[in-house]
């Protein structure tokens, strides 16, 4: 389960340094000054995997660095990757200094020398932060080290599906139960390893596994951009993917479902999700089955009431009901709150 931490429970004064202490024992030994004055703020939230941890951070601007005196007292022996979710930042190391807007991803090694701050004038930063043990990557160091203190894009290729599954374990990793947690710290790993692998041209030298958990997360990735294609099959998808059908179906014979109720489910979650929402309410109902994939209403209809036991209409008018309950009650609330004090 997820481990919070946020400075709001600490006396103002003493943030900065809570938070110095916190990053210090959750990444590693570093030096932290203040970008600007005011009043400090910082939170974050743990996740461990087992080998593998993820963290989010926000905090107002600071300035680090990572010296040799740090290295020699405590180092994890890590690759850490962050992906910049608010804010611009930049860092440096191994010769080599990169700039992160929102989206984008850098990494840096533990056991060398770093420093890193945030863009002059920026507003605070948040960010997920991946640390993964070096021994547990099939890639040699050497080659890794190419990669330190660059850039990577968070919005294609493996890049897209690292930052994507990150974002997904912030918003889900807590409600997995313990042997889920396992599974996942594998499949962070390999991940892990496939962006690096993809950015180095090693792709060849992953193991097996780690090929497929890739592949099968750029399958997983593409699905959810096409849901709306009506052509969507695990024909067109395994063409895509340049694999044959047999390979794909082998890929999902590990998964709980199949390629294609993967598609049906994931259709009809977004069209359910569509129903509920009441700024979509003079949208018919056909189209936003249209919309997800579902061109014939009928279909649409029978596919709904089998995976919810009721029809989309009836659906969504238990939402509106539920809608209208709480504006009456948020009303009456607003109408009940006594008046300030009187002069």
């Amino acid at each position: 389960m997820w481990v919070t931490m946020s400075s709001a429970a600490v006396p103002a004064g003493d943030r900065f340094e809570w938070f110095s202490d916190l990053v210090t024992r959750e990444l590693a030994p570093i030096a932290i000054r203040r970008e600007r004055g005011g009043t400090f703020q910082g939170d974050a939230a743990v996740l461990d995997l087992g080998r593998v941890q993820v963290s989010t951070y926000s905090y107002t601007p600071l300035r680090s660095r990572r010296t040799p005196a740090h290295i020699r007292q405590s180092d994890p022996d890590q690759y850490h990757l962050a992906l910049l979710t608010r804010g611009a930042t930049w860092f440096s190391q191994q010769r080599s200094e990169t700039t992160q807007s929102v989206g984008e991803m850098v990494l840096w090694d533990s056991s060398r020398p770093f420093e890193s701050g945030t863009t002059e004038g920026t507003e605070p930063i948040s960010a997920i932060v991946l640390q993964v043990p070096k021994q547990a990557l099939p890639l040699r160091p050497e080659r890794v080290d190419r990669l330190l203190a660059r850039t990577f894009t968070g919005d294609s290729g493996m890049g897209a599906v690292l930052a994507g599954f990150l974002r997904t374990l912030t918003a889900h990793g807590s409600d997995c139960a313990p042997h889920e947690r396992s599974r996942l710290d594998q499949i962070t790993i390999d991940l892990f390893s496939a962006c690096l692998a993809t950015r180095l041209d090693l792709c060849d030298q992953l193991p097996g596994e780690a090929r497929a958990e890739a592949l099968l997360a750029r399958i997983d990735a593409f699905i959810d951009h096409n849901l709306g294609d009506t052509e969507l099959t695990p024909h067109t998808i395994a063409a895509h993917h340049h694999i044959s059908v047999r390979r794909l179906h082998q890929l999902f014979a590990g998964q709980d479902e199949t390629v294609a109720a993967t598609i049906r489910r994931r259709r009809l979650e977004r069209c359910r999700a569509d129903l509920a929402r009441p700024e979509l309410l003079g949208r018919p109902v056909h189209a936003i089955a249209a919309r997800w994939g579902y061109p014939n209403a009928p279909v649409f209809s029978r596919a709904f009431r089998a995976a919810y036991g009721t029809s989309p209409t009836d659906f969504r008018g238990q939402a509106v009901q539920r809608w209208r309950a709480r504006s009456v009650k948020g009303s009456c609330a607003r109408e009940q709150r006594p008046d300030g004090p009187r002069s």
